[in-house]
């Protein structure tokens, strides 16, 4: 069957229900969606739907971006290159990262050309708000990120005002490290929700990127950012997040999450994940990420914090004070 159009006219199959929304013992609702696990030695063990297809990751490329911005000859470490890699929740040690990245090239707070908006984190926005505050630069997820870009270009000698430019040298190294990684050509740019370019790989591709993070020698661009992500994954998301909740309760695990649905992983000997939302809604996307890490083992291992995978498992779904359903895996879909 054909669906949709333009480059998902090429999509024959269709992907199949990935969460089931079930409320007082009745399914209301699912997301579909695709999922390509990984094992050590970067064979496919799980294939769900069409991880050959290509997505756009949008966050997920967020590391990648950063082993550009290094390989460019950002010096950048721990907590701020964490920061660089990371969407971040907008809170008050988030900022003061931010206008430290930007400080260190020179810059003010005026060159980033991300959007403003409020912090993600609810008490950082009920203390912005409370404050007399609005919408920021600053705080906007992706500031981090654009404030490394700018610095990259400053070390690198390149032009900050047209940093975004998709022919701008920086976005071109970047389009490098993604097929470099991924192992795949991009096959669309487009722009994200912050302004940068974006380039669209497989699934699968996503999860190769990322293994090769993890895998990659000590000191080199891609371990630096694997390594500061999972030192400080507070920093790559925030204090509240589930990336970071994930990323405590599973030794060696780097995550991150992307808009529309997508999440990617690697843990530290190589076996890999990521998952794309057919729909984009971001609330499967945590469940079906939890069902992968157990389909490829995770849950066993020595350190990991079962109770946590729990409790990320399902989203609850309340009626009134009650908890009365959740949101969950499909039964079964990962045993294919």
């Amino acid at each position: 069957m054909i669906i949709g159009a333009g480059n998902r006219e090429a999509v024959v199959e269709i992907n199949p229900v990935l969460v089931e929304v079930e409320r007082s013992g009745f399914v209301e609702s699912w997301h579909r969606g695709t999922a390509a696990g990984l094992a050590a030695d970067g064979s496919t063990v799980v294939r769900v739907g069409t991880p050959e297809e290509a997505i756009f990751p949008r966050s997920a490329n967020k590391p990648m971006q950063a082993v550009a911005m290094l390989r460019s000859g950002l010096d950048l470490d721990g907590a701020e290159l964490a920061l660089a890699a990371g969407s971040h929740s907008g809170e008050d040690f988030h900022v003061e990262g931010v206008e430290k990245i930007l400080a260190g090239a020179g810059l003010g707070a005026d060159a980033l050309r991300c959007p403003a908006q409020w912090p993600l984190d609810p008490d950082a926005y009920l203390e912005v708000a409370r404050n007399g505050g609005g919408r920021s630069r600053l705080r906007m997820n992706c500031s981090g990120k654009h404030a490394a870009m700018l610095a990259a270009c400053v070390a690198a000698g390149w032009p900050t005002g047209s940093y975004l430019d998709a022919d701008h040298p920086l976005q071109a190294a970047v389009r490098a490290v993604v097929a470099d990684l991924s192992g795949e050509q991009p096959v669309a740019v487009g722009v994200d929700g912050c302004g940068a370019p974006l380039f669209a790989i497989s699934t699968t591709g996503v999860a190769r990127a990322f293994r090769a993070l993890v895998l990659a020698a000590p000191g080199t661009p891609e371990r630096r950012v694997a390594d500061a992500m999972r030192t400080h994954p507070q920093w790559t998301s925030g204090t509240r997040r589930e990336e970071r909740r994930l990323m405590d309760a599973v030794p060696g695990l780097l995550v991150k999450c992307g808009a529309e649905g997508v999440d990617a992983f690697a843990l530290a000997d190589g076996r890999a994940g990521a998952v794309k939302i057919d729909d984009g809604a971001m609330r499967a996307r945590t469940p079906v990420t939890v069902a992968l890490l157990r389909a490829l083992g995770v849950a066993g291992a020595p350190g990991v914090d079962t109770a946590v995978l729990d409790e990320l498992s399902a989203v609850e779904l309340h009626g009134g004070d009650a908890t009365v359903g959740a949101i969950r895996p499909a039964p079964g879909v990962f045993d294919r």
